[in-house]
Parts: C-alpha cells; structure tokens; sequence
C-alpha cells in the first residue's frame, strides 16, 4: 500500500510540475502570441469596464461616457461634437483614436502610470485608475465664431495668443460628429463607410493637417526678410518695380490685381498686394535671407506637435531666381497650415518674437489633483524688434484703408493680410481666399489673438473669391469673440 501512495504522490508531483512548465511557456514565452490574438478581448474588456476621462473647453467637458451593458461597457459622448471634432478626435471601440483622443489617451483611459497612487501598483494589483481629465486652451465663443463663420463653406480657422501660444480655436470645415463612431456595431461601420467615402473629407483636420498655398498672406514673410536684410530701409520709397514685372531669366511676365502697383512703396504695395513689387522683393532679398526668416517664423519644421502632429509648412529652399520670385507672393511649393500662418501673424504681433502653440493647458486626475502644465512655452526671435514694429504698421495699413477692411473691429487695433492662391493645372482650380490678422483691445499692453483663415470654396464663383471679401468677416467675428470674452 505505502509503495502505491508513494507511486501516486510521484504521479501528482509529475502533474504539478508539467502544469508549472505549460503556465511558465503561456505566460512568459507565449505571452506575446496571446496578446497579439484578437480573440483576446481581455484588455479591450478592461478598458472600456470605466468610464474615459474627459476633455475640457473653460472648464466644461465637451465628452462624456455612455454605460452600454455590453462586455466593452462604456462608450464615448462628445457635446457638440462637430464642432469641437477638430480638437477632440474620435474614441472609437472599432477604429482606434485620433487627435487629442489619442494623444493622451493614456491619461483618458486611465492607463497611465502617472495616475497610480504607487510606483508598479496597478502591476501588483491588476487594476487600473479612474481615467484623468485634459483640460484645453480653446476659447469657445472664439471656436463658435470660427466654426458659425464657416458653416456654409469649406475651409479652417486657426487662432492663437501671441504672447504664450495658447490655441484659441481650432475649427475645420465640413466636420463631423465624432460619436457615431464611438461603438463597435453597425452604427459604427456604416458611419466609418460614409465618412471615408465623402470626397469632402470631413475627418481631415484642415486646420493642422493640410496646407496649402498661402497666396498674398506670405507677403507677411517676404517683407519682413527684406526689412530684416535692409534691402527695405524705408517703407514710402518707390521700390522701381515694373508692372508688369518679367521673371528673371524667363519670358513670363507676372501680373496684379490692383491697378497702381508700377514703381509703389513697400507700404502701397503691402496694402493693395501687388504681386509685382514683392516677386522683385523677394528676388532682391535672395534664397538664404528669405528661407532664414521663413524658417524663423516656422516653416520647413516638421517636428511640430500641438500635442498631436502639425502637418510641415514649406519654403523651398532650392529655387532659381524666376521661381524664389513666386515663392515670394506664397506661390509655386510654398505651402502652410492655417495655424502655421496664424504663427506669423502673431510673430508681428508678439514683437518679433513667436511662442511655440499648445493645446493643452494642463491634464488632471479625476480626482482634480494636477498630473502636469503646459508651462512656458519655447520662444523663438523672427525678426528685429523694429522690423515687427513696421510690419505691424504695414498689417494696420490693410485693415484701415487697403484690401482688409472688413475685419476692422470697432474699439481695437487690427492689423491684417488678404491672399488669394492659385492652385490646380494652370491655375485652374478655384482660389483660396486667406485672411490672417491679430487685434488688440484699445486699452490692452498687448495683442489679444492672431487669426488665419482659409475659405476653400469650391462651389462658388471664381470671381467671387478673394480674402478680404470672403475670409476676412470671419476673422473679425473670432477676434471680436476674443476681445469680448
């Protein structure tokens, strides 16, 4: 008898250690196999058991968590949803996450160590922490102007505060509701299956995402490169430019608008865009001053993240004399995002000096205990002290009598830049109409905002297209928005 107890104890001690082996191979040397497996619904389980943090416009949350019943519980609300898509992104069970959603997605689903009371605790305790809160620097009368201004066409809206780059609104039109695709059923699928078919592309951030060609708006850049080389010593000076004005080294011959542009100052010419006098500017001031300033204002940086990715604003830097001349009036591969050119025209407006923008003020526990801040952000010297002092002379000039009058605020100081830019096969492709602009309040130290704006505007008439008829009204609604609040 003791001999078969001793046989059956051996027998258990084999099993026990062959059960040892296989949890050993499963959990250490399978464990990634397992985890990759999407029947493995485990993790999805524990990350949608609670409900997401929120993000938050002035206090407020513009998200919110739905209790489904289902084994992935919590689905994703958005409170004007549209509107604040730009911002927000999507949280979605079948398609992943976007934008602010995925930035700090981490910090929203509660997955971040941060959160943890103690170092490894959530290790130790295979829990996970109430989701934190990421708190924005949206504006949102701001954000309403710009989105309301928009409505009926397609285009974006960026809007900055020159002094620390907080982003003030951040709009892109068509949008779309990011909650329909929150879930993972037919909701879902069917909203995923439209949204990407739309030719319109109402998921692509226009604001921070495309760029375009910034027209007349860039003049902004080529006046000050030319102050700050001191080819430009005196804005009144007839500037001996032809109208028109030949391309060096071709026969094409470049055209204005405006009549009036032969042999104008720097000042007539700023503020009735004469594309003539700033392709010769441009020239004059040559390849390595006009990219050391447009690099200095932003372009040509594709490390920029607001937290989520800024598409690369671009200056070539390779062009010949004829072609640096249209890159000079933010034609031929010069390209922006509209927060890009909202930068430049708070550069101006900070005195030369442009502050790296940020979205997020600061994420915090759900509990309201500070996780981080944004802080100070970075500075960067664009241009001479004077120099921003005359380009900021130049920008009042077009609000108060030139091509940017309607985006004169009353009871503040307004300065502005229209653009219209050409695009498609031999310019055949409705204009772009760009506004950019920064507005102080009469008794403010200092510029409250900087805005640009671009009005796609494909179904209208090409004749009816320019910035300072079809941008600018919605730059002053956003300004005034910020100068009121």
């Amino acid at each position: 008898m003791t001999r078969h107890i001793r046989r059956a104890g051996l027998f258990c001690a084999l099993l026990l250690v062959a059960l040892l082996v296989n949890a050993a191979r499963v959990q250490v040397l399978r464990a990634d196999a397992y985890d990759d497996n999407p029947a493995d619904r485990r993790d999805a389980i524990t990350r949608y058991r609670q409900p997401r943090g929120d993000i938050l416009v002035a206090g407020r949350p513009v998200t919110g968590s739905r209790d489904t019943g289902e084994h992935l519980r919590y689905e994703r609300t958005y409170t004007d949803g549209p509107l604040y898509a730009p911002v927000t992104g999507f949280a979605s069970q079948e398609y992943g996450t976007t934008l602010l959603e995925h930035t700090e997605d981490g910090l929203l689903s509660g997955a971040d160590p941060v959160l943890a009371p103690l170092p490894l605790w959530n290790e130790f305790t295979r829990s996970r922490n109430a989701g934190g809160h990421v708190v924005t620097t949206i504006d949102p009368a701001a954000q309403r102007a710009a989105y309301e201004g928009l409505r009926s066409r397609k285009g974006a809206v960026a809007a900055v505060e020159p002094s620390t780059g907080r982003i003030l609104a951040l709009v892109s039109v068509p949008s779309y509701d990011p909650g329909l695709l929150s879930g993972n059923g037919r909701t879902a699928r069917d909203a995923w299956a439209r949204l990407n078919a739309d030719p319109d592309r109402p998921m692509l951030n226009r604001a921070v995402q495309r760029t375009y060609p910034p027209g007349s708006t860039f003049k902004v850049v080529t006046a000050a490169a030319a102050l700050n080389a001191g080819v430009v010593t005196d804005l009144d000076e007839p500037t001996d430019s032809p109208d028109p004005y030949r391309l060096p080294g071709t026969t094409t011959r470049l055209t204005n608008g405006s009549p009036g542009c032969a042999d104008a100052s720097v000042r007539e010419a700023f503020t009735w865009s004469c594309n003539t006098v700033f392709a010769k500017l441009g020239v004059e001031t040559g390849v390595a001053d006009m990219t050391a300033t447009a690099q200095a204002f932003g372009f040509n940086d594709g490390d920029l993240r607001v937290p989520f990715r800024v598409a690369r604003s671009t200056f070539d830097t390779t062009v010949d004399r004829a072609q640096l001349a249209l890159a000079s009036i933010g034609q031929y591969n010069t390209r922006a995002t509209p927060l890009q050119m909202a930068m430049v025209a708070a550069a101006v407006a900070n005195g030369g000096q442009v502050r790296e923008p940020y979205l997020v003020e600061r994420t915090v526990r759900a509990g309201g205990g500070t996780v981080s801040t944004a802080g100070s952000r970075p500075v960067r010297r664009v241009m001479h002290p004077s120099t921003a002092m005359l380009m900021r002379e130049l920008m009042r000039g077009v609000v108060e009598k030139g091509t940017g009058t309607k985006a004169a605020v009353r009871g503040a100081v307004v300065g502005g830049k229209t653009g219209t830019a050409q695009h498609g096969l031999g310019n055949s492709g409705t204009p772009y109409a760009w506004f950019v602009s920064w507005a102080q309040g009469r008794e403010d130290m200092e510029a409250k905002v900087a805005v640009a704006v671009v009005v796609e505007d494909a179904a209208a008439n090409r004749r009816e297209v320019s910035g300072g008829g079809t941008a600018a009204p919605i730059a002053r609604a956003v300004m005034e928005a910020v100068l009121n609040s």
